[in-house]
């Protein structure tokens, strides 16, 4: 299978992986062959690149950091509790304090953890195709994930772990409350706008700290999650220390999907694109360790992205060296004089010192 842009998807090509909904369910199926106006559809759902089938990397599989069942049941329930928060704004309370919900989105959670836990591979952020009409639901999922991985990456108790878990699906749920016209606003927001958006952090505290069955660091995650290590965050300029460490780790999760998510306003980056621009900001803005900890447990390269060399041989990733995240190993399909070959042939990049990636396919 290959990572095709959705821009460079053709009529005729076949879905190696399913496409999900935002509530979890399978929207296409693996084995579908795209027509145009499912193309034209999928671009509308902010879909930005697929799994196509090709014959010369159909072997190179993807594995799941998660089972479809866990995603699913995972991505239900924010996707329920989203949407009843906002067609019911009212009776927010009465849904955050529904001892079944608790129950549930633990045990979920908990789901979470275990198989992030059990995996040894690297997590592909793009393993997955999610169709989207509301970003904050696909966002929060993405973000426990994220900060899942990073609370097992760096040691935290299983405890602490399912608090983070829970605190990454429920951290955003206070923009519930602003105003699409903000939230989906295509150019920059007014001084004003943005005041107003920054609540979401306040809101989205008071909502989670006085339910029996939320956690109140669960609800601290959503409080500081903008904070930042120079003071220069928000709700209130706190500095390195004094911001919790569930905030400083919920910080590089959030920062890393937006970064790495298409928007109504912009593209989404690649992960290794993502990773610079969190690096950039290590020790100023983030706190480092939890920046070198998602570095370690993502794939930067995505398998089955299309890549070039220095040498001018190009190829596709088909796995990642979890030690060396920016040294993945390639399948060469095109020599360096651009000829394309008869017997490719993988090229792990952890030998290779001399080699570098000087190119990758444009998913946007």
């Amino acid at each position: 299978m290959r990572l095709k842009s959705i821009q460079k998807c053709q009529p005729g090509d076949t879905l190696a992986r399913s496409i999900f909904s935002e509530n979890g369910t399978v929207l296409v199926g693996a084995g579908v062959e795209l027509t145009q106006r499912m193309i034209e559809r999928l671009k509308n759902k902010n879909i930005s690149s697929l799994y196509i089938q090709d014959k010369r990397t159909d072997d190179i599989m993807v594995e799941n950091v998660i089972s479809e069942s866990t995603r699913r049941a995972a991505m239900s329930i924010i996707h329920e509790a989203f949407r009843s928060v906002n067609d019911f704004p009212q009776k927010w309370q009465q849904i955050f304090s529904d001892k079944a919900f608790g129950r549930r989105l633990s045990q979920v959670m908990a789901a979470v953890a275990d198989e992030l836990g059990a995996s040894r591979s690297a997590m592909n952020l793009l393993a997955d195709a999610c169709a989207f009409d509301n970003y904050i639901f696909t966002h929060s999922f993405n973000v426990a994930l994220y900060s899942t991985a990073l609370a097992i990456k760096t040691g935290c108790s299983d405890k602490d772990v399912l608090e983070i878990s829970i605190g990454g699906m429920l951290h955003d749920i206070g923009k519930i409350h602003i105003p699409d016209t903000i939230l989906k606003k295509p150019g920059s927001l007014t001084a004003e706008e943005y005041e107003l958006m920054k609540k979401h952090t306040e809101i989205g505290f008071e909502m989670l700290r006085r339910q029996d069955d939320i956690p109140l660091l669960a609800a601290h995650c959503a409080f500081q999650h903008h904070e930042r290590w120079d003071g220069s965050g928000y709700p209130r300029q706190l500095k390195k220390e004094e911001i919790h460490p569930f905030g400083r780790l919920m910080a590089v999760a959030d920062v890393f999907d937006a970064l790495t998510s298409r928007r109504v306003y912009r593209p989404g980056m690649l992960p290794h694109e993502a990773m610079e621009i969190l690096f950039s900001g290590s020790d100023r803005l983030f706190d480092q360790k939890y920046v070198e900890a998602l570095r370690d447990t993502i794939a930067l390269y995505p398998i089955g992205l299309s890549v070039t060399l220095n040498t001018g041989a190009a190829g596709v990733i088909v796995d990642s060296n979890k030690g060396m995240p920016s040294r993945p190993i390639i399948r060469i399909l095109v020599d360096e004089d651009g000829q394309e070959l008869a017997q490719p042939y993988e090229c792990d990049l952890s030998k290779k010192l001399s080699l570098m990636i000087t190119s990758c396919d444009d998913l946007v």
